[in-house]
């Protein structure tokens, strides 16, 4: 297995733990005791995770598409938009709680 297709599967793998992640706070926010304007904002909240993480599957796909020279370009961009989609899933979780 190639380094690309490595890095590929790794990032497919954390795409699939988001996802189970936004499922999570989805259902946190339907059964939650708080009030309808909160159980609101955390729908939203979960709303907007699984908008960027479908934008990260999309830099995925054009990833795989792209020839050697492009995917390092890529690569390197993706980085910074996996860390800062990271940091977004951390965020949503603290406030979750």
């Amino acid at each position: 297995m190639s380094n690309r297709d490595a890095y590929e599967q790794k990032l497919r793998a954390k795409l699939d733990e988001w996802q189970a992640e936004i499922d999570k706070l989805k259902a946190q926010a339907r059964s939650s005791e708080a009030d309808a304007s909160l159980k609101q904002d955390r729908q939203k909240q979960a709303e907007q995770l699984e908008q960027k993480r479908e934008e990260m599957r999309q830099k995925l796909d054009e990833m795989r598409a792209a020839g050697d020279d492009a995917w390092d370009d890529l690569r390197d961009g993706a980085e910074r938009a996996w860390k800062s989609m990271s940091d977004s899933f951390d965020k949503a979780r603290s406030r979750f709680k």
